[in-house]
């Protein structure tokens, strides 16, 4: 009887401790989500505020009784920000394709094929990897310049068409497909341009799309490059026009139609996360995953 209570008691506190546990678990995770969630839901708050009403703050209010859209309206009247995002969307389009054409050849020719000098080659690329950002902007910058190639599509594309990391995680997903469908592929006649179609990429589709993610993402929120590259607002991408709003649109004082501005440019991306937020997950999980 006592070892009944004995087990019994042990049980509860065990439930007690889990409990407490998971609710600290569940606080912190709250209050992280609130640290993360707020500076947007600050830009979206002050982007339906207007002029008068922000400047009249002299305490930031966390709530508005008088929202307005005035402010977006203005954000693609003031300046060209609708150029700036098609010029964008055009140049991640682009951009991603061609990238996600090179890597994707590139992995399946250092995971399947035979060639002399292959992980030699290999190492070079992934040695490439220790080379600064700067160094390569540099190099970029000079060899599109020497082509005349500033103020282009072509220059602002022609660099980013290619990465080595993307090269390396796509080869180690391609890796781990077993070699046995490779080689029942090849008894079959399969080619390997058919087989990389066929097998690979419907196996690593998880993988592959989560590496067009964060490429959208990456040229989406690119600004080093397309500032240095080009002068010409014809081809200002969202990044570099935000620059130009604050200058020549808006003014510096006019916040909430920056705001208002940020929001537009911010939410393509949002809803790209929130779409393939699963295949994120799953390309993540693959990628850490052997066998």
């Amino acid at each position: 009887m006592n070892q009944t209570n004995d087990y019994q008691n042990i049980e509860k506190m065990t439930r007690i401790k889990n409990r407490v546990f998971y609710t600290l678990v569940y606080l912190c995770l709250a209050f992280w989500a609130f640290m993360v969630l707020f500076p947007f839901y600050w830009m979206i708050l002050t982007s339906v505020k207007s002029y008068g009403a922000y400047n009249a703050e002299y305490i930031p209010k966390f709530f508005t009784l008088a929202p307005t859209l005035q402010n977006y309206k203005d954000a693609f009247t003031a300046v060209s920000l609708g150029k700036y995002i098609l010029n964008t969307f055009l140049f991640t389009v682009i951009t991603t394709g061609l990238m996600m054409l090179v890597i994707t050849l590139a992995a399946f020719a250092f995971a399947r094929l035979s060639f002399q000098g292959k992980d030699f080659i290999f190492t070079l690329f992934l040695s490439l990897m220790m080379i600064p950002n700067e160094l390569v902007v540099i190099t970029n910058f000079s060899t599109i310049t020497n082509l005349h190639m500033r103020n282009t599509f072509l220059g602002l594309i022609l660099p980013s068409v290619t990465s080595v990391f993307y090269i390396y995680l796509l080869k180690e997903n391609f890796a781990q497909v077993p070699d046995d469908l490779y080689f029942a592929a090849k008894v079959d006649g399969t080619s390997d341009f058919r087989y990389l179609c066929r097998v690979l990429i419907p196996i690593c589709r998880p993988t592959i799309i989560t590496i067009v993610i964060l490429k959208v993402i990456e040229c989406w929120n690119s600004y080093v490059w397309p500032r240095l590259i080009t002068d010409d607002p014809n081809y200002y991408l969202v990044s570099n026009g935000i620059q130009e709003i604050r200058e020549n649109g808006f003014g510096r004082e006019n916040i909430p139609a920056m705001m208002a501005a940020v929001v537009i440019i911010s939410l393509p991306l949002i809803i790209l996360f929130l779409v393939f937020r699963k295949k994120v997950m799953a390309g993540v999980a693959r990628g850490g995953t052997k066998g």
